[in-house]
């Protein structure tokens, strides 16, 4: 079928959509509403759609498109369940379990007919990761069962007021606004506060003050030792801070001032960042927890290391998947720890949620000189991606339970073998930033898939699905797990590639390679190569890089609303 997707942005649920549908062998087109309606309709004129589908939408679509054309709503609540935040409401009543409901568009919100439905456990993380995760997984699954429905013909749709078993459920929620999610530092104890800052962390945040100004809290993790006076800062680790609950205290990894508040930056970024630039900040210890800690500590950290038998794991979890110039510099540190134990295998990656998106734009936008923060943190980049070509005397795995883009699936491409979990989607591309790339992608991505398809991959610009990127090379292994579930399956599977016998004989292989690849063309000239052209975008200020970086950044609409046109132009 011919399927256009409207969608608010081409976020991950909308890209996951697109290439899973496509792998299906529909046409599919997408469409963003950020301009208003008339490009909504213009697309539907022009593609003549035989289904509509939103899979994530902030407004309503045209009353002419939907009474016109059949339009599925993709709504992250159960069926009955209507309003705008579905997800911070679930995690604010503590429900176990939610769901998923593709509706029909009619013209009261959340109020059509029920072509699918999939419920979805709802464990104790971000309302960003729950998205991407158990609420994606539901999503693709009813969104893929009402395309098979409206395509056999035969399916008719249940009216929500008629169905017995939803509509004793109906319930009409409104915005949870920030008079809702407001901590009580005084009184709130850590769970509560955890769940506040769990159900806001991405957007909209919690609206707090510190020091006398007012900022949103991004994100928040628990911590066991440290106390003070509720709401007192009482340390920082690796840009989070820490603060004081009435009996606990909490990490908070970012902080966003206010868009009025007079702050150049308003937009999300670490805290003890943002805490420094108060000129009365406080001079805040810096509290360190090891690699390794141990299995007695319940605190926060974004890189840890752990072992299990011949396996080592080296772990790390950063806010929207962005790396800083910092945290490269860290995880390199981590890594050369994790080559000093004696494992014939290291796997690298995260336990649940994003693997990596390459350099941290919200960093680089804050910095005094963008341009040269940019080189920095690519460079930083760089050298994580280099030690993990270089390393001969063991086998490393990538192991992504989540998405990757530009240099973050370029980090995932230097090691011998990549694992996905099922529902990952890769973006193994720069362009829609307007970058030509660096991370070794001239020699990663051609010895994988050849160069005619590496140069159609970074050209075309297009998110392909976890089941696309195993049928060309991409990715080794799929692990079918769900997302709470892929951190055991991927330490059974590290040792069992531990344990097989042919192993020696496969280190020894890849460092023959690895000599051979050297002698041919050194991993010196890639790297000089592809940083002379990200040198030149970077140094100039007129490149279509640092007004694409803004907007992203300030969340502001930029480029065509019909992402999937072709990207073109030199990018130096």
């Amino acid at each position: 079928m011919d399927i256009l997707l409207v969608a608010s942005a081409f976020n991950s649920l909308s890209q996951r959509v697109y290439a899973e549908l496509s792998d299906l062998g529909h046409r599919v087109d997408v469409v963003l509403a950020t301009q208003g309606t008339e490009p909504v309709r213009a697309a539907v004129r022009e593609l003549r759609p035989d289904l509509v589908v939103a899979p994530m939408l902030k407004s309503a679509l045209p009353e002419d498109v939907w009474r016109d054309h059949t339009c599925l709503i993709v709504h992250p609540g159960p069926p009955g369940d209507r309003g705008p935040s579905a997800l911070d409401w679930a995690i604010t009543e503590q429900a176990p379990n939610w769901g998923v409901t593709v509706l029909q568009a009619e013209a009261a919100m959340d109020a059509g007919d029920v072509w699918a439905s999939e419920p979805f456990p709802v464990p104790p993380v971000g309302k960003s990761d729950l998205y991407r995760n158990e609420a994606s997984d539901a999503a693709v699954a009813a969104v893929l069962l009402a395309v098979r429905r409206y395509a056999d013909g035969s399916y008719k749709p249940r009216s929500q007021a008629d169905d017995p078993t939803t509509a004793p459920h109906i319930v009409w929620r409104g915005f949870l606004r920030q008079e809702r999610r407001r901590i009580d530092w005084e009184n709130d104890g850590t769970e509560a506060v955890l769940r506040k800052l769990r159900g806001a962390d991405s957007q909209p945040g919690v609206l707090d003050e510190l020091l006398g100004r007012e900022v949103f809290l991004h994100g928040g993790h628990p911590e066991d030792r440290l106390r003070g006076r509720p709401g007192e800062l009482l340390a920082t680790r690796h840009g989070a801070v820490c603060r004081a609950t009435r009996d606990g205290a909490v990490w908070i990894p970012e902080l966003r001032p206010r868009r009025n508040s007079g702050d150049p930056a308003p937009f999300r970024r670490p805290a003890a960042s943002v805490l420094a630039s108060f000129p009365d900040a406080p001079r805040l210890p810096e509290d360190t927890v090891p690699l390794e800690p141990p299995p007695d500590r319940r605190t926060w950290s974004d890189i840890r290391y752990r072992r299990r038998g011949d396996a080592g794991f080296l772990t790390f979890s950063f806010p929207g998947g962005a790396m800083s110039t910092e945290q490269c510099r860290r995880l390199l540190t981590a890594y050369r720890y994790a080559l000093a134990r004696p494992t014939p295998v290291l796997v690298l990656g995260s336990d649940r949620d994003f693997f990596s998106n390459g350099i941290h734009l919200n960093v680089i936008e804050a910095a005094a000189d963008p341009a040269e923060e940019s080189w920095i943190n690519l460079n930083a980049m760089d050298d994580l991606v280099e030690a993990v070509l270089r390393t001969t005397d063991r086998l490393v795995v990538t192991a992504l339970p989540g998405n990757a883009a530009a240099g973050g699936a370029m980090l995932a491409l230097a090691a011998d073998e990549v694992w996905c979990r099922t529902g990952t989607v890769l973006n193994p591309h720069y362009r829609r930033m307007g970058l030509y790339g660096s991370e070794f992608w001239t020699y990663t991505l051609p010895r994988r898939v050849g160069d005619g398809l590496a140069h159609r991959l970074t050209g075309e610009a297009l998110p392909l699905s976890a089941a696309s990127a195993g049928r060309i090379g991409l990715v080794d292994r799929m692990v079918p797990a769900a997302p709470g579930e892929f951190r055991a399956q991927v330490e059974r599977l590290a040792a069992d590639l531990a344990a097989a016998p042919d192993l020696a004989r496969r280190i020894a292989d890849k460092d023959t390679a690895r000599r051979l690849d050297e002698a041919r063309r050194p991993l010196a000239e890639y790297r000089r190569d592809e940083l002379d052209r990200m040198h030149a975008v970077f140094s100039d200020p007129g490149a279509p890089y640092h007004a694409l970086r803004s907007a992203f950044v300030r969340k502001k609409p930029a480029g065509s609303v019909r992402p999937l046109a072709a990207v073109t132009g030199d990018l130096g």
